[in-house]
């Protein structure tokens, strides 16, 4: 067993453990697992987050990890939520994706290393960045309520803000 590696935010990072992952996977839609598990993507304009305008976070489906704030929300016109920055640097991977005859860098959950989808450098300021990403990769938690929390770490005791 690995020691709790918390985030700047408080966020326990360890990745599941094999029965964990088990349970989360078991979880999940069709559509879940092929866009969650096997790097695929949503069609545009279809997923249920693209026109939520509540305040709260964007949080993994599969493990519960708070991804994005609202407040990072922006309207890009390509057909997936976007966002500038993560809620918490540490909650999201970047890795290089040269599939499909073109470089562009995927986006992970940092805890289960969950596909979310791509960050292009074309978004809009402070950051310059948008991060696009597959609605069905996340499940929003509406502010002052609990964030999911699947794999039973406590911090569905900690509570979705706008702040930062």
């Amino acid at each position: 067993m690995h020691a709790a590696h918390r985030s700047a935010s408080g966020f326990d990072l360890t990745p599941p453990s094999p029965q964990e992952r088990q349970s989360l996977e078991a979880a999940l839609t069709g559509e879940e697992k092929r866009v969650l598990l096997n790097h695929g993507t949503e069609a545009p304009f279809c997923g249920g987050l693209l026109n939520n305008k509540k305040a709260g976070a964007y949080c993994c489906r599969l493990c519960g990890l708070p991804l994005f704030r609202a407040q990072a929300k922006f309207e890009s016109g390509t057909g997936w939520p976007s966002f500038t920055t993560p809620y918490d640097d540490e909650h999201v991977r970047a890795i290089v994706d040269r599939g499909y005859g073109m470089t562009r860098t995927e986006t992970r959950c940092a805890r289960c290393d969950s596909h979310q989808g791509h960050v292009f450098p074309d978004g809009p300021r402070p950051t310059g960045l948008r991060y696009c990403i597959n609605s069905v990769s996340l499940q929003f938690a509406a502010q002052d309520e609990p964030f999911p929390d699947p794999m039973h770490r406590g911090e569905a005791s900690l509570k979705a803000e706008t702040g930062s």
